[in-house]
């Protein structure tokens, strides 16, 4: 097990963090497509067409062939709304890290390097609507490679935006993460996110069914907390 280290980004990292990124985007979209088999008008459409093809037309094969256009059509609803947010990230906060995440003081961009190659990323912005009561700080972009995981990485990658968050004087950090990212919920409720609300993330989430949760991470309750 190779050993690992954070630091802050620099632009050097721009094309591996970048990699990183969308690789660990693109890796939910099975799960995706998983979480929609199960939903029960998912099940009701791909059982129901073809069943009433069949009896209308009386014929097996048009309704295998409705079938594997069906599911064709449910992985790519399942892509869209990654794509979307790849696309959306590589355009906005994505496209220039320096200027995004270190530009001011209460922001930070990390990386997790390890033999000279990034392996794991995440990010932290301050959230505009914070009142003077609770200042928040967001974490973004928490990714590690499939073949770091296991390592602590992701873990060491969350406390370091907490201590920096602590650091910074913030009262809460918050984050934004989906039902089918159930590796990430359970770490981040593991080391004491709480879960404050349930909403679907845009309108091809909602088409999907997939949920996104916010989650509050309050720094005042985790002062001596050995998270």
């Amino acid at each position: 097990m190779a050993p690992y280290h954070i630091r802050k980004y620099h632009v050097g990292d721009h094309k591996q963090v970048l990699a990183l990124f969308a690789q660990g985007m693109e890796e939910h979209i099975p799960a995706t497509f998983y979480h929609l088999l199960k939903l029960p008008r998912a099940l009701l459409i791909l059982a129901g067409v073809p069943l009433m093809l069949f009896l209308v037309f009386g014929s097996w094969l048009l309704a295998l062939l409705a079938s594997f256009i069906l599911l064709a059509g449910l992985k790519f609803v399942a892509t869209v709304p990654w794509k979307q947010y790849i696309a959306m990230s590589l355009q906005t906060d994505m496209a220039d890290i320096v200027k995004t995440y270190l530009s001011g003081r209460g922001s930070c961009f990390w990386v997790a390097e390890s033999e000279g190659q990034v392996v794991g990323t995440v990010g932290a912005l301050p959230v505009k609507e914070s009142t003077l009561r609770e200042k928040q700080l967001q974490l973004f972009h928490l990714s590690v490679g499939m073949e770091h995981r296991g390592q602590g990485i992701a873990k060491s990658l969350v406390r370091t935006v907490i201590q920096f968050a602590r650091d910074q004087g913030y009262s809460e950090v918050v984050l934004e993460t989906s039902v089918v990212q159930s590796a990430a919920l359970s770490l981040y409720q593991a080391m004491g996110f709480q879960v404050k609300r349930k909403f679907n993330y845009n309108i091809s989430s909602m088409l999907v069914g997939v949920y996104t949760f916010r989650l509050v991470f309050p720094l005042a309750s985790a002062e001596g907390r050995n998270f």
